[in-house]
């Protein structure tokens, strides 16, 4: 990404899934359907960096949490579309409309995208990033204010960096992986992979992969598929939702709304099957079957608000901009093999711990992490990119005030 480009590497990365949507919709045989799979995993785990990236680096900073959080909106749209598909039509015809989203992507962006400014300044094509301004906005706004703004901060990155004195520029390689370790790419990198930790582990995928096999363990009398279709409904109509209240509450609300209330509806869950367990052990009726359906919906819906959207905003906002690109693909990697852990060690959960038991770790995760979100989660709710690297590289001590003593860039005599 950082190499290529935003643009380029979303490109790129299409073509994989679409490749991978058209093995598994014409496979004859369990390997193309696996390799179809491990395509359409490579490039779905892939995508979401740059693309969070790229609206993170071409959004205005009123505009960016919103539109970063569209992205969401899609993913919860796909899942609804998967679940509705799955219960509507066979697999093999599935797949091959599914086929048809990332070449639409694909063209689309090649026609629509021009690269963001921000990494085009990066590679000294000042001309190309005032072109890609004017194309981003509209004819009110001031692109060479906004150009100037983004080499002014870059001139002041240089400056610091200068003033340690004159030393031999490092190799190309060794200066990134030097910056992978430098206070403005550790701190936010740790935050985010915690948060992604937290947010997998408390249960978000294991009701996702598993939400038909979760109600029919746990409510009797209503139709799996079709109680799974309305999730997928809730998780778009919350994604929207949480979409319009990022703009107006900012990350940490809404984390704090997701980790709550995915701590009480986990614990809800589990301990209405442990008495339903204990309950069918003593011969005696069930708790209300509506209690374990009101904890699933409540929730997908209160995990969609924060956890759903938050993290993957904030892939594109706090990450410097020399190492964004190879950071967002390094959190987006850890995501998905936390994904990967909580989706297959949820069976042996259950065969361990009993069902209950699943639920109320989980639970007890996402409740602790409040914790850790209360004091190390920053607010980035309205601010520019170059704030946000400052805040992390110390140059300011809140996101608030910046240190009295700010940094002059120094001018040529």
């Amino acid at each position: 990404m950082d190499l290529l480009g935003r643009r380029t590497t979303l490109l790129l990365l299409e073509v994989p899934l679409v490749a991978g949507w058209l093995l598994i919709a014409t496979a004859g045989g369990v390997p193309q359907i696996y390799a179809g799979r491990l395509l359409v995993g490579l490039g779905s785990g892939l995508v979401g960096a740059p693309a969070r990236v790229y609206t993170g680096e071409v959004s205005q900073p009123h505009l960016r949490g919103t539109l970063a959080a569209l992205a969401s909106v899609a993913v919860s749209l796909g899942v609804l579309i998967e679940y509705g598909g799955g219960a509507a039509t066979e697999w093999p015809v599935l797949a091959g409309l599914s086929a048809a989203l990332p070449l639409a992507a694909f063209l689309l962006t090649a026609l629509l995208l021009p690269e963001t400014p921000a990494w085009l300044l990066t590679q000294g094509k000042k001309d190309k990033a005032r072109t890609a301004l004017h194309r981003l906005r509209a004819d009110t706004c001031d692109v060479e204010r906004e150009l100037a703004d983004l080499e002014a901060f870059r001139a002041n990155i240089a400056n610091l960096k200068s003033s340690a004195g004159p030393t031999a520029p490092p190799p190309k390689q060794h200066s990134i992986i030097k910056s992978l370790f430098e206070p403005a790419a550790l701190k936010p990198f740790s935050i985010l992979v915690i948060y992604f930790l937290i947010y997998q582990f408390s249960g978000v995928n294991s009701i996702t992969f598993y939400a038909v096999e979760v109600f029919r363990e746990s409510a009797e009398g209503i139709d799996d598929y079709l109680a799974t279709v309305a999730l997928g409904v809730v998780r778009l109509l919350f994604t929207i939702l949480a979409c319009g209240l990022l703009r107006r509450c900012g990350r940490r609300p809404l984390t704090f709304i997701s980790s709550i209330g995915c701590g009480v509806t986990m614990l809800g869950l589990g301990t209405y099957m442990y008495l339903a367990k204990e309950a069918k052990e003593a011969g005696l009726a069930p708790p209300p079957s509506w209690i374990p359906v009101l904890c699933i919906f409540g929730f997908t819906a209160v995990s969609t608000i924060g956890y759903l959207v938050v993290p993957w905003v904030m892939i594109g906002e706090v990450y410097p901009s020399r190492v964004r690109g190879l950071l967002g693909g390094l959190t987006t990697c850890a995501a998905h093999m936390f994904v990967f852990t909580v989706v297959k060690t949820f069976p042996f959960l259950q065969l361990t711990a009993g069902v209950h038991g699943a639920f109320w770790i989980y639970g007890v995760i996402s409740t602790l992490g409040t914790v850790f979100f209360y004091f190390f989660l920053p607010e980035t709710k309205g601010k520019s990119l170059e704030e946000i690297e400052d805040y992390f590289a110390g140059r300011r001590d809140t996101l608030d005030t910046p240190k009295k003593r700010p940094i002059v860039i120094s001018q040529p005599v």
